[in-house]
């Protein structure tokens, strides 16, 4: 991800979603407090980012609790992996940054930061109140193989299509068993994944053009132009994947599964769609240019960096930029020639799971 608080500021639509989930955060806080017993709520936020499209949800969390236990003090972990723009975060969530923090509101809340990926268990057992993560645990714990001809899982089909499709059914019951071990009986996780909903659609393929079809196609002319070589462009396989709720839901139907004997039950997943925040602005003022000077940001922000780490690093690091800033100006003058089909609207599925 960008650093320097830069992605908060680029993704409005990922706060968007945040911002849908937050009914669900609040109603988890009520009915996870009814069997809380510890001399505090505590509380974390996976895959944080620089913390800044959060900042409003943990509010209303803090306040829930407020609400219902007064003096009940409030810990919150913000989790990520290691090489994450901690400083960044430190700094949005104590408010050194335009991001307006929660804890000039609210007296006794605590919050930390772990360098921990959620691959792994990041608090004690049984010392977790209430877990969330947003439009995160689609990136796989590693890239089980390269897609030939594109450049994401959803572009993929046999043999291919059929190994990334393990690696995330591996990861995610490697995910929901750690959970298992955090939450406490009677906590409860948040999840907002990002899916492939049973339309068909999914991020930036909701209709118009299809962006991941059109991020291929522009590196494969970034190959036929002998810019990037054919193993360059290999490697640009981004390390994602998007479930379907079927594979949401199975480790919890089956009794004989180890999510489902380590106590979690889903309580509620429905699927939405959340606008592209740029698209529907370019709707109101109509200005292509505008359009595209916001757009490209918001998805340079997370998908740069598999990019870049695809070029070669024989190539002379200030090669690497210009290839790449080359490639986002090529796409950004793509979308201001003509604009119409292009944004990136987003699909999640939204959960809601219980240990028992």
């Amino acid at each position: 991800m960008s650093g320097g608080g830069v992605y908060s500021l680029a993704t409005r639509g990922a706060k968007d979603v945040i911002d849908h989930a937050t009914p669900l955060v609040v109603d988890a806080v009520g009915k996870a407090l009814r069997t809380a017993r510890g001399a505090s709520f505590r509380m974390t936020d996976m895959g944080c980012a620089d913390g800044g499209t959060s900042l409003d949800m943990v509010r209303r969390a803090i306040g829930a609790v407020r609400r219902l236990a007064p003096r009940l003090p409030f810990e919150i972990t913000y989790v990520d992996q290691p090489r994450n723009d901690y400083n960044a975060l430190v700094g949005i969530v104590h408010g050194l940054t335009r991001f307006k923090s929660y804890l000039d509101e609210y007296p006794l809340v605590f919050p930390s930061f772990s360098a921990t990926s959620f691959y792994r268990q990041v608090v004690p057992d049984g010392q977790l109140d209430l877990g969330f993560s947003a439009t995160a645990m689609h990136w796989l714990s590693r890239k089980p193989c390269n897609v030939s001809d594109h450049v994401h899982a959803v572009g993929a089909s046999g043999a291919e299509l059929s190994t990334f499709a393990a690696q995330a059914r591996e990861d995610w019951r490697a995910i929901l068993l750690h959970r298992a071990r955090e939450l406490r009986g009677g906590g409860r996780l948040v999840l907002v994944n990002f899916c492939r909903d049973d339309e068909g659609r999914y991020l930036g393929n909701t209709g118009g053009v299809n962006m991941f079809d059109r991020f291929n196609e522009n590196w494969r002319g970034f190959v036929d132009d002998k810019v990037i070589t054919e193993r360059e462009y290999a490697n640009m396989t981004l390390p994602q994947y998007y479930n379907d709720v079927a594979e949401f839901r199975a480790p919890f139907e089956d009794p004989r599964d180890e999510v489902h004997r380590a106590g979690l039950r889903l309580e509620h997943l429905e699927t939405r769609v959340v606008r592209c925040p740029f698209a529907a602005a370019f709707e109101e003022h109509g200005d292509a240019e505008r359009f595209a000077d916001e757009y490209v940001p918001t998805i340079r922000t997370w998908n740069e960096s598999t990019y870049y780490a695809g070029l070669s690093a024989e190539r002379p690091e200030r090669e690497r930029r210009e290839i790449i800033a080359r490639y986002y100006r090529t796409y950004r003058d793509q979308v201001a020639r003509d604009p119409r089909g292009h944004g990136m609207d987003y699909v999640h599925a939204y959960m809601v799971i219980r240990k028992e």
